[in-house]
């Protein structure tokens, strides 16, 4: 479905979430989904059994993390055309790679990494958080018709559990109630039409992460299975049990039945992070997205599939910088570069990382233009040559950038110490090398964990395939 060209930014945001509930709707009438098993989507071996996703919400900008360029300190005065990169690149333990300055920790561990440089997405008309992480987290252009798994959620449907009683598809993070893009952010974390059993059991807060697998403080486990029966009833007797297909009924159910019985296994301990050695611990805490690491580690250890560490999508904060750019940046850093090190080096020191994806990535990048100028009517390319530093807060990477942005992936078949693809050295930095576009990063993923790109379900009686029409191709050269 095309969006109208003369919508503004707010009405397009409204059309998005009307579509999104009509196809939300419709995935709660449909019946089980069929997979289609052609003889060209017969999976490929797997190199992984579990995938982690380190989702870096917000827009992480390319040049200021992996992909250095032109580096000029703040400086009063200075014109922006002269800034691509706001922090100086620093030298990593591989000869032909560089990153910037404050991760130091990830430059030491670059040896076991591929970086993709090249990564690009699609051109959406507007560049809404929203809209462009819908597509990089289902594989599809929003709206659609048909509401669209989560790439976890095909994991958790294709390739089932490894621990049975280790919930499938984890997410780690995200704190939907009180975020200004709730709806927006529930659109895409979702099993969409595979059902409500490989949706994601969700972690907002890591540290608080054993609470959510215990009943409830001083409850007896036998009052705890009365409760449960009661709430099954409750939601057979709701307007969703009532109106949902027998399917999504009985998905629903066996969601319910997989938690209660986590609930009651051992395995619940390796979401308690108080059991991890203090020293282990210190070494992952640097706030919310480092405990969150640890606990995909524990996770990934127990025998969950895939799990997704987020350092959260809320509006105006965290990596989305359109003021304060540099210096949130900066912080930023200080979160994610040494839980992301130990979290590979800790993989490889228990012999998972090889059978272990771990993938680091973004909605989309950003470029040195300064927002919110007063009475300006010129466009970016214009500002860009004209505009100089006068304040701190604008030394950053401000606008929304979609034509080359950086992927970090580590074990899992990948190739360790290979540089991939390129962006061009001056403004616009678009990918120049091997452009790497959301299909075929997925294909790749999807290969990676023995899916075919091509694997499909009937829907509606058409096919829905895991890359968008089984168009995806995997990129060969960055396996091992």
């Amino acid at each position: 479905m095309q969006l109208p060209n003369d919508m503004s930014e707010l009405e397009t945001r409204r059309h998005f979430l009307k579509t999104l509930a009509a196809s939300a709707t419709a995935a709660m009438m449909s019946s089980e989904p069929r997979l289609l098993r052609a003889n060209d989507a017969q999976a490929p071996a797997a190199k992984a059994d579990s995938c982690i996703l380190l989702w870096m919400g917000g827009g992480m900008a390319a040049p200021d993390t992996f992909d250095p360029k032109q580096y000029r300190p703040f400086e009063v005065g200075t014109p922006v055309e002269e800034i691509i990169s706001t922090f100086p690149a620093i030298d990593t333990v591989v000869d032909n790679i560089k990153i910037t300055e404050g991760l130091e920790s990830i430059a030491s561990v670059m040896d076991r990494a591929t970086l993709v440089r090249s990564h690009v997405q699609a051109d959406l008309g507007n560049i809404l958080h929203s809209r462009h992480q819908y597509h990089w987290h289902t594989g599809y252009v929003p709206p659609q018709t048909v509401a669209a798994p989560h790439i976890g959620a095909w994991m958790a449907r294709v390739l089932g559990p490894i621990n049975p009683v280790i919930p499938p598809f984890i997410n780690i993070g995200q704190r939907i109630e009180g975020n200004g893009e709730a709806q927006e952010l529930q659109a895409f974390t979702t099993a969409g039409f595979l059902g409500n059993e490989y949706g994601p059991f969700n972690i907002p807060d890591p540290s608080q992460a054993a609470r959510a697998v215990r009943p409830p403080q001083g409850m007896e486990m036998g009052r705890f299975q009365n409760r449960f029966q009661a709430y099954q009833k409750l939601v057979k007797e709701s307007p969703q049990g009532q109106y949902a297909s027998d399917f999504q009924q009985e998905s629903m159910i066996r969601s319910m039945e997989n938690a209660h019985r986590l609930l009651e296994s051992k395995h619940k301990d390796a979401f308690d992070l108080s059991l991890e050695p203090k020293e282990s611990f210190e070494k992952y805490d640097t706030g919310r997205f480092g405990q969150g690491c640890l606990l995909a580690r524990r996770l990934v250890e127990s025998g969950a599939r895939f799990i997704e560490v987020t350092t959260e999508y809320v509006p105006f904060l965290h990596w989305d910088t359109h003021e304060n750019g540099h210096t949130t940046a900066a912080r930023m850093k200080q979160e994610i570069d040494r839980p992301i090190a130990q979290l590979i080096l800790d993989l490889e020191q228990r012999g998972l990382l090889d059978r272990t994806l771990v993938v680091l990535a973004s909605e989309f990048s950003r470029d040195m233009i300064i927002e919110g100028v007063p009475g300006s009517t010129a466009n970016d390319q214009s500002r860009a040559k004209t505009e100089t530093l006068q304040e701190m807060r604008h030394y950053g990477l401000h606008r929304h950038f979609t034509g080359g942005t950086s992927v970090l992936m580590f074990g899992g078949g990948m190739q360790r110490g290979l540089l991939y693809g390129a962006t061009a050295p001056e403004r616009p930095c678009v990918a120049i090398t091997n452009p790497v576009t959301i299909t075929d990063l997925h294909a790749t993923i999807f290969t990676a964990m023995g899916i075919s790109p091509k694997t499909a379900f009937e829907v509606e009686r058409r096919p829905f395939y895991v890359t968008k029409d089984g168009t995806g191709q995997p990129v060969l050269d960055l396996f091992a």
